[in-house]
């Protein structure tokens, strides 16, 4: 089938397989063309919320700059002869498929992470094939979680807390800039995102792999959070999505009083085009500013240039992670500097819809949109024909 982006939204509905791999291809060569990890990195990485974003680039970078196995998990749709999978599952048949051809272990869980079922299916995996793991990334990004126990399905939103919130955004579709104003969250919707977004599971999952014997000693676990500039703070930081991510931080200390566990850490990342990160007002908007202040600096990273530099320069670096008052780390601090900040605050006061395209990277925002799905990858033939088809290792 001849496969084309369709986009509804901030979702597309198609994704391209080969245009998938080629996306892989490249990112797998910029880590090849870095220094590889020193000898401290891990060797067993189990990586949860594997496929996409930050979680998939923590699956490539100590893959194929520390030769590490890696099991992941995720929750993504599987193709068929006529309709094509998410993207995905796409990446993940590709790094299986990259990983297998150097030898290397990688194998993975498709399913709900949040479920006590997958949770027995990864220890067994891990018990079965690698023993045990020396570092857990969590990087799960869902709109509703079921709790395990009790049934109850949480969904989260993406509100502002006490006042409604007024500022700019972009219509991603047609190019438009314009004001959004959203209704302040009710006590129940911050709960419920607390409870689908914060650090719950990633305790639960800890747990779990603690008592059933397969962390090694010394094991190392990440979770990935965002605070952005002040901007932003309304919708995410004071909103709905922050409270969430203090609840992270939360489960993070209480995990690192957990037995065999050598640190737990958050880690803030920097603002990049993912599929969560475009369902949030204002943001995309702010991204594209950052995108041009960046680029013009030379500081602009993408999901695997930072995940290299997270593992590289900090988790296990000569002198170890260098953390905040708070204990966090700090991998968004190129986009925090002053001088970047003041660039986009000076135009986030005068862009409009006649000027985003010469005052911002909305071009290089849309570029990094459809790259996710596998689209405008060159070197792609999107007008050929080509199988949706593609298989990851699902069975060990």
């Amino acid at each position: 089938m001849i496969i084309k982006p369709k986009i509804r939204g901030f979702i597309c509905t198609t994704a391209h397989p080969d245009g998938c791999e080629a996306n892989m291809r490249e990112q797998i060569k910029y880590i090849k063309g870095q220094p590889a990890l020193s000898d401290k990195a891990p060797k067993k990485v189990l990586v949860l919320g594997s496929s996409t974003g930050y979680g998939l680039s923590s699956r490539l970078v100590p893959a194929f700059a520390g030769g590490a196995a890696t099991l992941g998990i995720f929750f993504e749709k599987p193709p068929t002869d006529n309709k094509t999978g998410s993207a995905g599952w796409y990446n993940t048949a590709a790094f299986e498929k990259i990983a297998h051809e150097e030898g290397l272990y990688a194998s993975s869980l498709n399913g709900d992470a949040f479920s006590n079922e997958l949770k027995d299916q990864a220890i067994q995996r891990i018990k079965d094939d690698l023993g045990q793991v020396d570092m857990v990334i969590y990087s799960l990004a869902s709109p509703r979680r079921q709790d395990p126990e009790t049934g109850e399905v949480y969904r989260s939103v993406l509100k502002p807390i006490g006042e409604s919130y007024t500022n700019k955004t972009v219509n991603t579709d047609k190019a438009e800039v314009y004001d959004i104003t959203i209704e302040p969250a009710s006590d129940d919707e911050i709960e419920q995102t607390v409870k689908v977004m914060g650090g719950e599971d990633w305790e639960l999952w800890m747990k779990a792999l603690g008592d059933a014997g397969v962390l090694a000693d010394g094991c190392r676990t990440v979770a990935y959070s965002y605070i952005g500039p002040e901007l932003t703070w309304p919708i995410y930081w004071d909103g709905t999505i922050g409270q969430a991510k203090v609840n992270l931080e939360e489960s993070c200390s209480r995990i690192n009083a957990l037995d065999g566990i050598a640190s737990a850490h958050v880690s803030v990342n920097k603002a990049v085009v993912t599929q969560a990160s475009s369902a949030i007002p204002v943001v995309p908007l702010y991204i594209a500013l950052l995108f041009k202040a960046m680029k013009e600096a030379g500081t602009h990273e993408d999901c695997t240039e930072q995940i290299y530099r997270l593992f590289s320069d900090q988790l296990y670096s000569e002198n170890g992670p260098q953390t905040d008052d708070k204990g966090r780390i700090r991998i968004d601090d190129w986009e925090m500097r002053d001088e970047i900040q003041a660039a986009v605050a000076e135009v986030w006061k005068q862009v409009n819809t006649e000027n985003l395209s010469s005052v911002s990277d909305f071009e290089g925002y849309q570029k990094g949109f459809l790259k996710l799905f596998g689209f405008g990858i060159d070197g792609v033939n999107y007008d050929a024909e080509t199988d949706p088809l593609r298989e990851v290792n699902l069975g060990g």
